[in-house]
C-alpha cells in the first residue's frame, strides 16, 4: 500500500534528511509533504529553538531548508510554503517558488492572526487559482503562567475564523491541524479549556459539521492533536474514517509511527486505508 507523510518539517526535532529518508524508508512512506513554518519571531515559542535550529534567520522552519531538501530529492519530497499573508508581497514570494522551486503545497500556516481577515482570503484565493492546497494550524489562548515572550500561543483565531475563510473560499482545498481543529470533534464545549480534551466524543463536533457542509475542506490527522483526537473514542473514529474516507489525510508532524498503528488497529476496509494512506494526498497533488 503507497503511503504518503501529508505534513512534516525539515530537521524537526533532530532529523536531518538521511534521518529522515531512513525514518520513511523505516514506515514504508514513499513521500513527505515538507512544509515550512515561517513566522515572526516573537509569535513562536523560543523553545522551538532547541529542537529546530534557525539557519537562516527565518523561522522555526525556513522556506529555504524546504527547498534543501526537495532540491536534493525531487522524487522523495513534496514542497510546501507558506509565507505570511501579511506581508505585502506575500503572494509575490509564493508565486516565484512555484515557478522556481515547484512549490504544490501552502503549508504550513501557523500565524498569530484571524485566517478570515483580508490579507489571508486573499492569499487562499490565489492558492486556489494555482490548485495549492492550504494546511492551517489553529490553536486556543491558554494561560501559560507567563507574560514574556508572550501569555499563551493562540494561533488562526478560532474555528469560527476559520470556517468564515473556508465559506469565503469554495475554489480553494483547507486542511485543518493542530488541537485547536481537532478539538471541535467532538461537541463538548472542551475547545477552549484544555488543548487535548478526552472522554468519549460527543455529538455535534464542528468539525464534523464543517466536513459536511464544505466540500473544500479536509483534514490531516498529523501530531499528537489528530491521534489523540480519533483516540479518545475509537467507535467514534472509526464511523468518523468511514464517513470522511475522502477527506481525511495521513500526516505525522513527527517521526514515529503511532498513526499507523491507529489507523490500522480499526479494521478499515483496504480501499479506505488506501485513501487516507495516499489516494486522498495524490488527489490533491498528484505525483508520478
Amino acid at each position: 500500500m503507497r503511503i504518503i507523510d501529508a505534513h512534516n518539517h525539515p530537521d524537526w526535532y533532530g532529523h536531518n534528511v538521511d534521518k529522515v529518508l531512513a525514518d520513511m524508508e523505516r514506515h514504508g512512506i514513499e513521500r513527505t509533504w515538507m512544509l515550512s513554518w515561517e513566522a515572526p519571531r516573537d509569535e513562536y515559542d523560543p523553545a522551538y529553538n532547541a529542537v529546530m535550529p534557525d539557519y537562516d534567520g527565518i523561522g522555526p522552519i525556513s522556506f529555504a531548508r524546504c527547498a534543501a531538501y526537495a532540491e536534493a530529492y525531487p522524487d522523495k519530497f513534496v514542497l510546501g510554503y507558506a509565507p505570511d499573508p501579511r506581508l505585502p508581497d506575500a503572494i509575490d514570494r509564493l508565486k516565484m517558488a512555484i515557478d522556481l522551486y515547484g512549490v504544490r503545497v501552502y503549508g504550513e500556516l501557523k500565524l498569530r492572526m484571524t485566517y478570515d481577515n483580508p490579507d489571508a482570503l486573499r492569499m487562499f484565493r490565489f492558492c486556489g487559482e494555482k490548485g495549492l492546497p492550504v494546511v492551517v494550524h489553529i490553536d486556543y489562548e491558554f494561560d501559560t503562567g507567563s507574560r514574556y515572550p508572550r501569555p499563551n500561543w493562540w494561533y488562526g483565531g478560532g474555528i469560527e475564523a476559520f470556517e468564515r475563510a473556508v465559506r469565503a473560499c469554495p475554489g480553494t482545498v483547507f486542511l485543518g491541524h493542530a488541537p485547536g481543529f481537532w478539538a471541535h470533534i467532538s461537541g463538548d464545549d472542551l475547545h477552549d479549556k484544555t488543548a487535548y480534551p478526552s472522554g468519549p466524543v460527543l455529538p455535534g463536533g464542528k468539525v464534523e459539521e464543517m466536513l459536511r457542509k464544505y466540500p473544500n475542506l479536509h483534514c490531516d490527522i498529523s501530531a499528537g492533536s489528530g491521534v489523540h483526537a480519533l483516540g479518545r473514542d475509537r467507535e467514534h473514529a472509526r464511523r468518523f474514517l468511514l464517513e470522511f474516507q475522502d477527506r481525511v489525510l495521513y500526516g505525522r508532524d513527527y517521526f514515529d509511527n503511532r498513526h499507523q498503528e491507529f489507523l490500522n488497529s480499526l479494521g478499515l476496509p483496504g480501499e479506505v486505508l488506501a485513501k487516507i494512506y495516499a489516494g486522498n494526498a495524490l488527489r490533491l497533488v498528484p505525483v508520478d
